[in-house]
Parts: C-alpha cells; sequence; structure tokens
C-alpha cells in the first residue's frame, strides 16, 4: 500500500510530532507498506512568527497538488494543520480523495498562551480543518473526548509507543552534578510551563535538554541551571539514565512522547495530574502527578526504577503503528486499509 503524509512539522525540527512520523513511518515500512512525506523540505518556507525553528511553506498549493497528483497514494494522511495541511485538505476535497487527520498538540492552548486569542476561535478554525476528515486521530482517550466536548466527528485513538531498545536502563554519567538530579527533557517554549520547574525548591541539580525560543530567556533568568541543548537518542538515553527524577511541567501536551523516553530508562516521573501524564502514567507505579509540583517531585525519588521500565514497557510502536493503519481509508473506497490490506509482517 502507498501512503501519503503531508506534514508541515518535519526535521530538521525535534520534537513529539516529528519523532510520531518518521517513527510510524518506518514501522510502517517494515511491515511492507511505501510511505512518502510530504513536508517544509520541499518549498520555500518562512520562519513562523514567534518560533523561527519552525518553517512555514509559502504558497505551497500548486507544488502539494502536483505531489499528490503523480504519487497517487492509495491512502492520504494530513498530519498538520498549517499550510501544507490546508492545500492538501483543498485538493483532497476537491478531487472527491478521502483522508484522515491527526491532533497532535494542543493547538488552541498553545495560541492563548502566546497571542491570547480566545480558544473558541482557534477551535472552531480547527473544527473546520478537521470536519471533512474520515477519522480524526487523537492520541488518548482524554484529548478524544475533549476534542468531542468542542463539537468534533469521528474521532478515533492512535496511541504513541517508545523504542525500547534506544531508550533503556543503563549505568551512564553524562549529568555530573550534586545528586538528586531533576531532568527536564522537551521543547523550550512557554507554553511548556518550564519556569513551573525551575522555580522550585530542590534538593539537588536541575537540567533542562531542548531548544526553542524561551531558551535564551530562561538561561538569564536560571543561571544556576544546567542547560544541554539539543541530543540525539543515544545521547538522551544516557541522559535519561543519568537523572534521578523526570520532571514534566507541561499542562498543554496531548501525549508526552518524553515521559515513555524516561521511564523506558527506568526514570520516574514527577507531573502535574493533566491531559498527557494521567493517560500516560494512569495508576501504575512509575511516576507521581499531584497539584504541587515540589511534592511530587521529591516523591518520586523513592520511586523504583524497574517499575518505570515495566510501565513504558506497554507501549510499543508496532501496536501504535497498527493502530494508524486500521484507520487509514483508501481512495476510492469506503472500506478502512485494515479491511483490505493486511501487513506482511
Amino acid at each position: 500500500m502507498k501512503v501519503m503524509i503531508v506534514t508541515d512539522a518535519w526535521r530538521p525540527q525535534v520534537n513529539g510530532v516529528v519523532r510520531t512520523l518518521s517513527t510510524t513511518s518506518r514501522e510502517m515500512e517494515k511491515m511492507g507498506h511505501e510511505v512518502d512525506i510530504l513536508s517544509p523540505l520541499e518549498f520555500r518556507t518562512l520562519p513562523c512568527p514567534t518560533y523561527p525553528d519552525i518553517r512555514l511553506s509559502m504558497l505551497p498549493g500548486r507544488g502539494v497538488e502536483k505531489r499528490i497528483r503523480e504519487y497517487a497514494p492509495n491512502a492520504l494522511h494530513i498530519a498538520t494543520e498549517g499550510p501544507l495541511g490546508l492545500a492538501a485538505r483543498r485538493y483532497a476535497i476537491k478531487n472527491d480523495i478521502p483522508f484522515t487527520t491527526a491532533y497532535h498538540t494542543r493547538f488552541p492552548e498553545y495560541v492563548e498562551a502566546r497571542f491570547a486569542v480566545p480558544l473558541s476561535w482557534t477551535y472552531r478554525f480547527l473544527r473546520w480543518f478537521h470536519k471533512p476528515s474520515r477519522a480524526v486521530m487523537a492520541p488518548t482517550q482524554k484529548v478524544k473526548s475533549d476534542l468531542e466536548a468542542w463539537g468534533f466527528d469521528n474521532v478515533v485513538l492512535w496511541s504513541r509507543g517508545v523504542d525500547l531498545d534506544v531508550f533503556r536502563m543503563q549505568k551512564a554519567n553524562r549529568l555530573n552534578t550534586e545528586p538528586p538530579i531533576f531532568l527536564y527533557v522537551g521543547r523550550v517554549a512557554v507554553e511548556k510551563n518550564i519556569e513551573a520547574f525551575l522555580e522550585l525548591d530542590l534538593p539537588g541539580s536541575k537540567w533542562v535538554a531542548g531548544d526553542g525560543p524561551a531558551l535564551a530567556g530562561l538561561r538569564a533568568k536560571y543561571p544556576k541551571v544546567n542547560y544541554l541543548g539539543v541530543l540525539n537518542q543515544q545521547e538522551l538515553a544516557e541522559v535519561y539514565a543519568s537523572a534521578d527524577v523526570f520532571v514534566f511541567p507541561s499542562k498543554t501536551d496531548t501525549f508526552g512522547l518524553v515521559l515513555l523516553e524516561a521511564m523506558a530508562c527506568g526514570l520516574p516521573v514527577a507531573a502535574y495530574p493533566v491531559t498527557g501524564p494521567i493517560d500516560v502514567l494512569g495508576n501504575s507505579n512509575a511516576g507521581v502527578m499531584h497539584e504541587d509540583l515540589r511534592e511530587a517531585c521529591l516523591a518520586a525519588l523513592n520511586i523504583d526504577r524497574a517499575a518505570a521500565r515495566a510501565h513504558a514497557e506497554r507501549f510499543s510502536w508496532r501496536a501504535a503503528t497498527e493502530q494508524f493503519i486500521g484507520h487509514l481509508q483508501v481512495s476510492g473506497q469506503a472500506d478502512t486499509v485494515a479491511q483490505t490490506a493486511e501487513s506482511p509482517a
């Protein structure tokens, strides 16, 4: 089966959307499918306002139409609501091509945090964007319920996974500072609520791994915190293994792949009881969720690292990818791919 994934988020960006799409593509190819990624790398781009690391494609309509027409995919998936997603959506509707979409990030909450735009305005746009989709894929049951409460139809579950071979328990000493070591990994941006972690009165030392528009400001405001920048997966696994608690201060993530990566390395989690941690941690003993983040951090120090790893082992990319394939729609047919294409794994 030939699948085209249209995404405005792609390399060299390092974030959950890119990791999800790249890993899903790799898993699909292992299963015998052909995957074509239509990304900003093929177009002239300009930096996104307030977030220059994200590049927005300029007037991509004709290019997108040409690529879809020439590739002639069996299934079309539109992953993002940016310029490429809009162009692909327009072409698909015009030519009566069924397609699926996904809801990866709490975009309305991000826009509200950055520009004070009311949530209702952005959700209205998103409802319009996703309405023609045969299946709107959401990462957790909580996100699915939230979207349905905002009036979305055809919302289905598409979970996430973790590479248990890369992210594993190991002896490592990449963070050579005073213990206990508290670690944040992810995009360094206002919507991630990182200052809620950096302001905490905690023993030991704090580390931040990642890059983003808020990094320079945080470096200046919190000079005693240690900053690592962007790491590859092997380096990141060693960093997880070197820390004592993974701190996840975000209140706007839909899932939080870094939660799985940390736990796979045996690193307990401290987080707020919000969407993302609630769905990933559940009732497990792999982390602590509390409205007082400091209390969660200190309590997480008592968690057995083996318990964190055991919980992460419940999540596989193969299972998540099979779920994704089951929601795809074959062009010109009403039945899902799951009914028409068996995975040759």
